[in-house]
């Protein structure tokens, strides 16, 4: 389909940048509601289908395939009409033509934009960073260069020890690599846990064989052509034939304000997912909305809902942001964490600590209601303890079983 020659010009054309998980869930919702209103053309930048990112730390580890995590396979577009430009990312959006070009030169014409251009990895730029065997951990082909790595060397290092960090050090070890964690804090997810977790985080999985250096600050990745070793701020080094980068990342918009569009710290939209350009929406990782951005599945799916009710014409919802809870994905490692597990003025802490069985549970609560949990070694109640904050759920009855979880609670209730 060309700018000049669209494939059927009775219908609007939309034109979906991005082919990965917040894009196609928007335009399967799209599909329930009004699936033969428009011409879709998506543009990838991977030259895959579309797949689920967060199953990505399961094929490092060995647990899944490719095949496994593929959502939206090539035959689906076929069958749904719509037609895809894998490997052609929109290098140009032309408000005033009203037509994107991509790096191949392929131009299309459109009604509608939906942006789903994701997010980039931070890559510390450290002396070295451009080095073969610096790798990122974001998309399939970082997997398979990780898991080609650990077929032929010995020592990987992860530099950042958040979730994705974790998740990226467990599969390179499942896999064979010696593996250190380095961390510029003293607790690792620090955004998620709080600190006693967090310690009993690090030592199971230090007695899983990890290496952690902790207040670390990477000073430079040591090589000539390809990395040999990272050293740090106090001079101090370590040998590495693979470094990988999870130190977080950044809403990917460079299009989107090339194109004009209002950018904060990403594509700010409203309550309808709609930039200060109405007939392009955006959704993921990528947009801003009352000035948070957002990492998570959860609040990505409610977007994908409210965007695509609204570009089927049905448009009656506005996307409110919710608290997520947080998983890792780390065999044999139950966590959870969820809500404001660090709590302020007014607020206070249940605790049950039990070293013999690796069990920690901190509820923080305000008012007689939940407003975060903390939870390591049993999960179980972790969904239900979400529900009492999604709720606001006075727990003024069952708060001497609260920690016990829901079947002591509901009976002492």
């Amino acid at each position: 389909m060309s700018a000049d020659a669209p494939a059927n010009a009775a219908r609007p054309s939309l034109v979906v940048i991005g082919n990965g998980m917040a894009g196609m869930r928007t335009v399967e919702e799209l599909h329930k509601l009004a699936p033969d209103l428009y011409d879709i053309t998506v543009f990838g930048a991977e030259p895959h289908g579309n797949y689920n990112r967060i199953l990505l730390s399961p094929v490092l580890a060995g647990e899944k395939s490719m095949e496994d995590i593929m959502l939206n396979t090539r035959e689906w577009y076929v069958q749904h009409g719509i037609t895809l430009h894998a490997g052609d990312p929109v290098e140009h959006i032309d408000r005033k033509q009203r037509i994107v070009r991509a790096r191949s030169g392929l131009q299309v014409r459109y009604d509608r934009i939906l942006i789903a251009t994701g997010s980039k990895p931070f890559i510390i730029p450290v002396p070295g960073h451009q080095l073969r065997g610096v790798l990122a951990f974001r998309d399939i082909q970082d997997v398979e260069s990780m898991l080609a790595m650990a077929r032929n060397h010995r020592h990987a290092v992860v530099i950042g020890g958040g979730l994705l960090g974790l998740e990226a050090a467990n599969g390179l070890q499942r896999q064979g690599m010696a593996v250190t964690v380095v961390h510029v804090g003293d607790a690792l997810m620090n955004q998620q846990l709080d600190k006693p977790a967090a310690l009993l985080l690090q030592k199971a999985l230090e007695a899983k064989g990890l290496t952690f250096l902790m207040n670390a600050n990477t000073a430079e990745i040591t090589g000539t052509d390809r990395v040999t070793g990272v050293r740090f701020q106090d001079g101090t080094g370590i040998p590495a034939d693979l470094v990988v980068m999870t130190a977080g990342v950044r809403p990917n918009i460079e299009l989107a304000k090339a194109a004009g569009l209002h950018c904060d710290r990403a594509i700010v939209v409203d309550d309808t997912l709609q930039t200060y350009d109405p007939r392009i929406y955006a959704v993921g990782e990528c947009v801003q909305h009352r000035s948070a951005t957002f990492g998570l599945v959860a609040p990505i799916w409610d977007q994908a809902r409210v965007c695509g009710a609204h570009l089927a014409g049905a448009g009656v919802r506005r996307y409110v942001q919710q608290t997520s809870p947080t998983r890792l994905k780390v065999t044999g490692v139950d966590l959870y964490s969820v809500g404001d597990f660090i709590g302020g003025a007014g607020s206070e802490d249940l605790v049950l600590r039990d070293a013999r069985r690796g069990v920690y549970k901190r509820l923080v609560l305000k008012d007689n209601r939940v407003t975060g949990a903390v939870l390591y070694g049993d999960v179980k109640d972790g969904p239900w303890y979400f529900g009492l904050i999604q709720n606001r759920t006075d727990i003024s009855a069952m708060r001497q079983n609260l920690l016990f979880g829901e079947a002591l609670s509901a009976r002492a209730a």
